[in-house]
């Protein structure tokens, strides 16, 4: 298993997908193909028929958290360009003593 992993505040993800983008440009993937990080989006129905949107960034099979870049000391790609800045690589032990203080995160590691 990785010691490294990606924590997602996913309260503050706008869903611009700059993250995809990224990922895709980083790597020289083609629109429209599968690259490390998708958006999904949620659409939840709240009473009195408003809608509360969730978006959370998944990382697939295809993320290797930019492997290259981290190696000459850069954050991944994702990272460097989320505008919301809710994207936190770094090493497992550090990043579970930041999710206490977050109100809605996850922690992602490649097994």
């Amino acid at each position: 298993m990785s010691e490294y992993g990606m924590l997602i505040d996913y309260e503050y993800c706008t869903g611009c997908k700059t993250c995809e983008v990224a990922c895709k440009q980083e790597y020289a993937r083609p629109a429209g193909k599968v690259g490390g990080v998708e958006v999904t989006e949620y659409i939840h129905t709240l009473p009195n028929d408003k809608l509360f949107i969730t978006y959370i960034p998944n990382f697939t099979r295809a993320c290797i958290f930019c492997a290259g870049r981290v190696k000459e000391g850069l954050e991944p790609s994702c990272v460097k360009h989320c505008m919301a800045r809710i994207l936190t690589f770094g090493k497992i032990d550090d990043l579970q003593k930041l999710i206490p203080k977050k109100r809605k995160a996850m922690l992602w590691t490649k097994g």
